[in-house]
């Protein structure tokens, strides 16, 4: 065999001694030969290096500790809501629209029984804040969720509401931009860091 051959991707069988006996812990691994070298291929995970936060005054060290404080309240409703929708979109399936919005209003009182009175303590910015998070754990902005649940006019009714106290049902999660902050808070949450 030539060597161009053997410098193709090759397929490396890792054993060690105590695992020798066992073909269950083989570990499998691709490498490339190089001049003679054997360079095993592996795919790592990702890793974000955050260095320390430096503020530019301690008023905007207080504006961030109370994001964290606000995210680290609502990030769970937020989750809880993406599991809720995705199981709500799963019954929903074959059934007639008679059937879905008799249970929609059964889904919808279970969790205003569960949830109401947390959810209207929320203040305004803690509001604002998991609505961002319904659309990150859901990946489609409020307004979409309540005009495909409720229909197009109390989704435009809510809209007009909401952009009253400041809210914007259409507005989209951005992780990169505005919501980096956000984003950042909920990775260390995920990430057991706070």
């Amino acid at each position: 065999m030539t060597r161009l051959l053997y410098s193709l991707i090759l397929t490396l069988i890792l054993v060690s001694p105590a695992m020798a006996q066992s073909t269950s812990n083989i570990l499998v691994y691709k490498a490339i030969i190089s001049d003679g070298d054997t360079i095993p291929m592996m795919d790592l995970p990702e890793v974000n290096i955050k260095g320390y936060a430096i503020y530019r005054s301690p008023a905007d060290q207080r504006k961030y500790e109370r994001l964290v404080r606000n995210v680290k309240k609502v990030y769970p409703y937020a989750r809880l809501a993406g599991i809720k929708l995705r199981e709500f979109d799963a019954m929903m399936v074959g059934l007639s629209e008679k059937e879905q919005k008799k249970l929609y209003r059964r889904a919808e009182n279970e969790l205003k029984e569960q949830f109401g009175t947390e959810l209207k303590a929320l203040t305004v910015s803690q509001g604002h804040i998991l609505l961002k998070l319904v659309d990150r754990e859901t990946g489609d902005p409020t307004y979409h969720i309540v005009k495909e649940l409720r229909g197009t006019f109390v989704a435009f009714f809510w809209q007009n509401l909401s952009r009253l106290f400041g809210y914007n049902l259409k507005e989209q999660y951005d992780p990169q931009g505005r919501d980096r902050d956000i984003e950042i808070i909920v990775q260390r949450i995920e990430n057991g860091t706070i």
